[in-house]
């Protein structure tokens, strides 16, 4: 393992592989100017300790951290993985995290464009909360992506949406084929340092022991539902009344017949 993340990885390094299919957040990557810093709110060590422990990483676990900042949680999850990945955009603070800790690789670049382990991993990480969606179609788009478990600080309002049983987009819904969603918490302001705009929560995404559709199928089902979301999804059901496993079935049955 050593020799496989001693180095310091690249974004384009052939060790991480990107995900096959094409998302807003590659469309935004190709067509966009390199991101810059914005504004950002770093967990207080308390909350970030918490955090760690609710996530229950152990020794064997290879662990990343998107946009990890002064190196908080990064430092956490150093006592209690085998493995960090800590992906940080501003230079002066990923420079600050190198050669810290002996298990932690620091890759310096637009988290959006990491090229995600081709091994089983987790993921614990304060997002930047104006590049959440993009960042959750990193690693939610692709069923073949072995990302285990997500534990995500996000703004508020995205925890609550996206840990309905009820997606209101048509990526929850696929996401929802593959990964459990729930909300672990909500954390005030105060959690941050400067506080954010709004309080944060912790949104958990557990990949299925068994997804509800074929991973290989996953294109197909989402043009299924995407025509669901355009032309409504049926025997007199509203297409937000469906929860994952009714959406899983409805496709399900048409592959069938």
């Amino acid at each position: 393992f050593e020799s496989r993340w001693g180095h310091q990885p690249r974004l384009d390094s052939p060790r991480c592989r990107r995900r096959p299919l094409s998302s807003v957040a590659d469309r935004r990557a190709r067509g966009a100017r390199p991101s810059r810093p914005r504004s950002q709110h770093f967990l207080r060590p308390a909350f970030a300790a918490q955090l760690v422990r609710d996530a229950g990483i152990g020794r064997d676990d290879l662990v990343v951290d998107l946009g990890a900042g002064t190196g908080r949680l990064t430092a956490e999850l150093a006592r209690v993985a085998r493995h960090v990945i800590a992906v940080e955009l501003d230079p002066v603070l990923a420079r600050r995290l190198r050669g810290r800790w002996r298990n932690v690789s620091v890759v310096e670049g637009d988290a959006t464009r990491f090229r995600v382990p081709r091994e089983s991993f987790r993921v614990v990480a304060n997002l930047p909360f104006h590049r959440t969606t993009d960042l959750l179609h990193l690693l939610l788009d692709d069923p073949a992506t072995p990302l285990q478990r997500a534990d995500l600080v996000v703004e508020w309002g995205v925890a609550f949406k996206r840990s309905v049983p009820w997606p209101s987009s048509i990526s929850g819904v696929v996401w929802g084929a593959f990964y459990e969603a729930t909300l672990s918490r909500r954390l005030p302001r105060e959690a941050f340092e400067p506080p954010p705009a709004a309080d944060a929560g912790v949104l958990v995404f557990r990949r299925r022991a068994e997804p509800l559709v074929p991973g290989n199928s996953v294109v197909a089902y989402h043009r299924f539902v995407s025509s669901g979301f355009r032309n409504g999804a049926g025997r007199r059901s509203a297409a937000r009344e469906l929860d994952a496993h009714a959406w899983a079935a409805r496709f399900l049955t048409k592959i069938r017949e």
